[in-house]
């Protein structure tokens, strides 16, 4: 027995640190009446159930992971797009800026008789 940890998604803002107990087949028990109500029991059923268990947690770990990674990825993005955009309209404002200050220069000159 032991613990999986793993991050569970909440939403597409936040994840979570979470564990999962792991059963192992030792710590289940054949005479168990809650396991044996509904079928005959044996050690390889047992086996199988915690192979099964297993997989299943792990599965559903990664599942979770793979959620929060992905959320995380689109709110980087989301992020980065959002700054380039920013960056992008200041620098076309100081574009337009210079290139409106050469096109006076020129036209102060023109009119001086420079």
């Amino acid at each position: 027995s032991g613990q999986i940890f793993y991050n569970k998604f909440r939403n597409a803002a936040s994840y979570s640190q979470r564990t999962l107990p792991v059963i192992g087949a030792a710590s289940l028990d054949v005479g168990d009446e809650a396991l044996s109500a509904y079928d005959e029991l044996d050690s390889t059923v047992l086996k199988d159930y915690a192979d099964f268990s297993l997989a299943s947690q792990v599965f559903y770990a990664m599942l979770e992971g793979q959620a929060s990674e992905q959320s995380s990825r689109m709110s980087a993005m989301e992020a980065a797009s959002s700054n380039a955009t920013d960056m992008i309209d200041a620098l076309q404002l100081q574009f337009n800026r210079t290139r409106q200050a050469v096109i006076t220069r020129e036209l102060i000159e023109i009119i001086s008789g420079a």
